[in-house]
């Protein structure tokens, strides 16, 4: 049995005193227990709290983080930044993906996420043919994981069109190319990585790249249990086209066609409507929000403040990796919504009207939901997923409890995350990643040989 005790540690039903932190061998929290005496010898932290979920990661486009902010001869958008990471895609390797993946993971630690949800879906050699392995570079993405230490949901995808009405990839696409079964496949070949630290789902792309009808056969083969992620409804020209073929908005048109329930995160669902923000509360559907990367790639504002209404749950993700911070991610979550409404403090509840508290309890919840994995909070049971806070930082100093998360989400820019611990192992230390030398060494030869080809 490993401990921590902790003066302040955010249990699940807020901040608690005096909290001892036990786990097993196995990485999970066996016993949580506030008022509690420091044992001798036991390590002392001012705060604890859980490890952030990244609910929507695409690992390899880290080594394409600040390539594409250059303006070109026309107007540019989500249309015309994919066209470039296309381009970008087609020339790594399996070894590539691991290296990027385990930089991109340990940099995530660093910044408190403890899990992370792989989106994946460069499947193919870059001449379209599929590997031996048809799970060879999500295997490598798991490796990148483990290498790291962070937990991972790996999200295999299906991918099998250009755009509605099933109409055929564009070459710069075909490694992406799955259909039901090379993803049931896939899926097959993980099931012998799956452990506590690793968790194996399935991810339509989009209704853009699956049809309703691939979608539905993969879900009846999966186990009931199993996380499904979707992108959906992210930018307006897909909401067009989703109108034009279907006569519906994508929304309306997956809730139509298909069962969706707790089990299902909806990645951006940026553009809705009030039925559509109602039917996906009610369903316990988790919406995935990547604030950093929809504005980035211009994509707009969800609707918060309707959604959380109507007792909607949400979580958040990094997503193509232009930061790795989820305190920036929820920053701008709730900034993103002031600027709209032109109002504070609009993330909070009946019960909860501190903003930090209540966007990190409720990410983490949403997270925990969305990865299928049993993360998301300090109580017995969970996975030993622990944020020690670096209280010897003046932002922090001299706060009661109820002020901490409020002042890391939003006061400075400092990284205030000192040490992490990730399914019972210490991964970082003096906000140093254990492995971080040698990752980013093969980090840095993987862009040297990436960079050739551009």
């Amino acid at each position: 049995m490993s401990a921590l005790f902790a003066k302040n540690a955010l249990l699940p039903s807020g901040w608690a005193q005096d909290v001892l932190l036990q786990w097993d061998a196995g990485g999970e929290l066996i016993d949580v227990t506030p008022n509690a005496l420091h044992p001798a010898g036991v390590e002392l932290a001012e705060y604890a709290i859980p490890g952030m979920v990244n609910l929507h990661s695409h690992s390899f486009q880290r080594a394409l983080g600040g390539l594409t902010e250059k303006a070109g001869d026309g107007p540019d958008s989500f249309w015309t930044w994919r066209d470039l990471m296309y381009r970008f895609a087609r020339n790594i390797t399996p070894a590539h993906m691991e290296a990027i993946a385990a930089q991109l993971f340990s940099e995530c630690l660093r910044h408190g996420y403890t899990s992370v949800c792989e989106f994946h879906y460069v499947q193919r050699a870059p001449d379209g043919a599929m590997y031996a392995n048809a799970a060879e570079t999500a295997g490598r993405v798991i490796a990148g994981a483990r290498l790291a230490g962070i937990g991972v949901t790996m999200l295999p995808v299906l991918y099998s069109y250009a755009g509605f009405g099933e109409t055929p990839l564009k070459p710069e696409q075909l490694r992406f190319k799955t259909d039901a079964q090379d993803v049931l496949k896939i899926i097959g070949e993980l099931e012998a990585l799956r452990d506590a630290q690793t968790e194996v789902g399935v991810a339509p792309h989009s209704l853009r790249a699956a049809s309703v009808s691939q979608i539905n056969e993969v879900l009846a083969a999966l186990p009931h249990n199993r996380p499904v992620h979707i992108h959906i409804a992210e930018q307006q020209g897909e909401v067009r086209q989703s109108l034009d073929f279907s006569g519906r908005r994508p929304v309306q048109y997956l809730y139509d066609e298909v069962q969706v329930d707790r089990r299902w995160c909806l990645v951006h669902a940026t553009h809705l409507v009030d039925g559509e923000v109602q039917a996906i509360a009610q369903s316990g559907a988790v919406a995935g929000l990547c604030p950093t990367t929809e504005a980035n790639l211009g994509d707009g504002l969800f609707p918060l403040e309707p959604f959380l209404a109507q007792g909607g749950r949400f979580g958040i993700g990094s997503d193509s990796h232009i930061s790795h911070s989820a305190v920036e991610e929820l920053r701008w979550l709730e900034y993103g919504q002031r600027l709209m409404q032109q109002r504070r403090n609009i993330a909070v509840s009946a019960v909860q009207r501190n903003v930090g508290d209540f966007l990190w309890q409720g990410a983490l919840q949403g997270g925990a939901q969305a990865a299928g994995r049993a993360v998301g909070a300090l109580e017995a049971g969970k996975r030993a997923d622990i944020v020690v806070l670096d209280d010897g930082h003046p932002n922090l100093y001299g706060l009661a409890a109820d002020e901490v998360l409020g002042t890391l989400v939003f006061s400075g820019n400092d990284n205030l995350v000192k040490h992490v611990l990730a399914g019972g192992q210490w991964v970082v230390r003096e906000q140093k990643h254990a492995a971080q030398q040698a990752i980013a060494a093969r980090f840095k030869q993987t862009l040297a040989e990436l960079r050739e080809f551009r």
